[in-house]
């Protein structure tokens, strides 16, 4: 084995973004053995920035993987060690990997761990690995563990099922211990066919046809006096950046909020009349969104203060309008920017919003796709809210809420009319921003979007 390390690929946490020191690792996608195509993804890295796919920089057999999953790793640091390919030594190294079977990855080694040793994750299984045993009908108490604290892994339950395993005529392995008992975790979602009879359907917010989906979540179920028991949700890497961020923004930054609200009845028209043109023209959907993103914009140019973040000694102003555009997933929140804005029509906005929602939902974001956001707009009225208070987007000075549009009536010229209507919600950093200045802001956007007509131009 130490002739083959000496010949030996080393593979080192690279640095993603210049502001990235660390990244976590979050699924290896090959296991020890395992045959390697340059540039060919080895495993799922999480940053502050990003989750990104590491591709390998050489061809061979995976001999060592030594970063657990989990485990944050400085850049630099020897994550995975590579045979490359030729000749005997290639051989060699797996036939002896194969030797050393199905062992657990260690923070430093990659040793196997007895049955009868750590077992701390044993019973946290998950949505494939229970996915994958309800389909065969196997107990999972019966199968061994090869995870990190014993815990057992997708490769295990195949492992089993190809070795002729099942629940019948099966013994629990030795030095396994007995189950904790595992109550059925309550259902983080009713999913409910949309053409069920009597089920009412949703006449507002994004994804009308769509059954609601609840987070991705491994889940470990403890007993409890409570005869309804409780269960654990796994803190992932993605959703600890986002309560790190979270808290650093509310922690370091004084909010303050406002709200507007905005008569879109025109906007609504014209987009209604140029949608299905637009979608065969340009090949994106015409969202509401990229109306308010021009709108929003074209109020920075005359509000750049609005552009900034709080500096040691003083406030630094962005030339660029870089606008964040938080885009939700069932398992987090990401903010992609679209670089200068300002110098983007309707449809170019409506095209890079689509592709980044696109980029996010698939999970193809890379870190230049998260950097240089200097103000962020996020579309809650997708979901039908009405009414926000957004938390700021750290360092930005402010981030805005376009809400749900809603028909009410309203009050014109002493005559009631039914109108389509909309809030605007902003949350602003008070050591940079004032009410004066956010008033005059949200007036700006409010009568760029009131100026939308059915003649208006969109190129």
């Amino acid at each position: 084995m130490q002739q083959t390390r000496t010949n030996s690929t080393e593979i080192t946490m690279p640095q993603f973004a210049e502001s990235v020191v660390s990244a976590t690792i979050g699924k290896w996608l090959k296991r020890p053995g395992d045959h390697v195509e340059e540039y060919e993804a080895l495993c799922e890295v999480i940053t502050d920035k990003v989750t990104a796919e590491l591709p390998s920089s050489a061809a061979g057999i995976i001999l060592e993987l030594l970063a657990a999953e989990g485990a944050t790793v400085d850049v630099g640091t020897v994550i995975c060690l590579i045979q490359e390919n030729g000749g005997e030594g290639q051989l060699i190294a797996k036939a002896e990997v194969e030797n050393k079977g199905n062992g657990s990855i260690a923070a430093n080694a990659n040793t196997e761990i007895p049955l009868n040793g750590d077992q701390s994750m044993r019973n946290r299984y998950s949505p494939a690995v229970r996915t994958l045993a309800e389909d065969h009908n196997l107990d999972l108490n019966r199968i061994a563990g090869s995870g990190l604290g014993g815990r057992i892994t997708r490769k295990d339950v195949l492992d089993y099922i190809e070795s002729g395993g099942s629940m019948q005529g099966q013994s629990q392995p030795a030095g396994i211990p007995s189950p904790i008992v595992r109550p059925q975790a309550p259902a983080l979602t009713d999913e409910i066919p949309m053409n069920a009879p009597n089920v009412p359907v949703r006449s507002t917010g994004l994804h009308l046809s769509d059954n609601k989906v609840g987070p991705r979540v491994e889940v470990e179920q403890r007993q409890s006096s409570d005869s309804r028991g409780e269960y654990y949700i796994d803190i992932t890497p993605i959703r600890n950046t986002i309560a790190s961020r979270m808290r650093q923004s509310v922690t370091e930054i004084p909010h303050a909020w406002t709200m507007i609200e905005v008569d879109v009845t025109n906007l609504v028209t014209l987009r209604n009349k140029m949608k299905d043109e637009f979608k065969r023209k340009e090949g994106v959907n015409l969202t509401y969104l990229a109306f308010l993103m021009k709108s929003v914009v074209n109020a920075i140019k005359d509000y750049p203060i609005m552009n900034s973040v709080w500096g040691v000694d003083n406030i630094i102003v962005k030339r660029d309008i870089n606008i964040s555009l938080a885009v939700g997933t069932e398992d987090s929140v990401m903010t992609p920017v679209i670089r200068q804005a300002d110098q983007k029509n309707i449809p170019g906005l409506a095209r890079e919003i689509e592709q980044l929602a696109n980029k996010t939902r698939a999970g193809k974001l890379t870190p230049s796709d998260m950097q240089g956001g200097t103000f962020t707009i996020n579309n809650t009225g997708s979901f039908g809210s009405i009414l926000s208070y957004p938390i700021i987007n750290y360092p930005q000075a402010a981030i805005l809420t376009f809400e749900s549009i809603v028909k009410k009536p309203v009050v014109i010229n002493d005559m009631i009319a039914v109108r389509s209507m909309a809030n605007l919600c902003l949350s602003l950093d008070h050591r940079i921003l004032d009410g004066v200045i956010c008033g005059r802001f949200l007036q700006r956007v409010k009568e760029n979007l009131e100026s939308f007509s059915i003649e208006t131009n969109l190129y």
